[in-house]
């Protein structure tokens, strides 16, 4: 069986968007009225362990995401669509677009975990692995990514929302999936001919443009960066139609 989603339209132009470790299905909501149903069809796909899909066995990585999004793709009739994939999301982009390169129209990485997962110090690395049963921890991350600037309001909703939709072990496994993770060798080597849009707010400390240059624009040949001004690392929540409009530019180009 396949994983539960979220479908926004019907165009002729698919697109399957893969959520981030804060995320699920629903966790785009913010931009959906923004977007072009008559041209996109937009399949939100949960992870195992989050939203629909709580409860559900797994190992938890990056691979499994990507090979859950292909057979989604199967189930759905899509024999070619586009990627977006949001923070883990991103890197699970990358491991999909390894598996499916002919399948796969354009990707769009938002505030993405690069291939090569992150390096955490000790403090932050304590704080990342406390909040799998820990809901302050995540308001503090979430505080944190989004440069210290939003309400306080905001911030206990979406740690709550990360809280109510996923199982903490999974939310825990995921963590050391996309940190931990490295398969940029492998992505190098390939060299994709995809085009691929990395998009950043401007107030993210971690997954900011520097990043982005290092990594997605010095590894794939046909990539572009974008800052979003005004937003740190969730643009769904804060900055939602520039978002939307941002992605559909580019997946609209020829």
């Amino acid at each position: 069986m396949h994983n539960t989603y979220h479908r926004v339209g019907h165009g002729p132009h698919a697109v399957i968007v893969l959520h981030g470790w804060f995320g699920d299905a629903h966790a785009f909501a913010p931009m959906e009225t923004a977007l072009d149903g008559g041209a996109f069809s937009y399949v939100f796909m949960d992870n195992r362990g989050y939203g629909g899909m709580r409860g559900a066995a797994g190992e938890y990585s990056m691979e499994e995401v990507a090979r859950d999004a292909l057979a989604l793709a199967d189930a759905l009739g899509f024999a070619t669509f586009s990627v977006v994939g949001h923070s883990m999301g991103g890197m699970a982009l990358e491991r999909l677009a390894l598996l499916a390169p002919l399948r796969l129209r354009k990707l769009v990485a938002v505030a993405p975990v690069p291939s090569c997962g992150v390096a955490f110090d000790g403090a932050a690395r304590q704080l990342f692995l406390a909040a799998g049963a820990n809901i302050d921890a995540r308001r503090a991350i979430i505080d944190r990514s989004t440069g210290g600037r939003l309400s306080g309001t905001w911030l206990d909703w979406k740690a709550r929302y990360s809280w109510e939709s996923a199982d903490q072990a999974a939310f825990a496994a995921y963590f050391l999936a996309w940190s931990e993770t490295d398969f940029s060798g492998e992505v190098r080597a390939t060299a994709s001919k995809l085009p691929l849009l990395a998009l950043v707010g401007e107030h993210d400390p971690r997954f900011d443009a520097d990043l982005m240059r290092r990594t997605y624009l010095a590894w794939y040949p046909q990539a572009r960066l974008e800052v979003l001004g005004n937003a740190g690392h969730y643009p769904m929540n804060e900055t939602p139609l520039a978002l939307a409009a941002s992605i559909e530019a580019f997946l609209s180009a020829q």
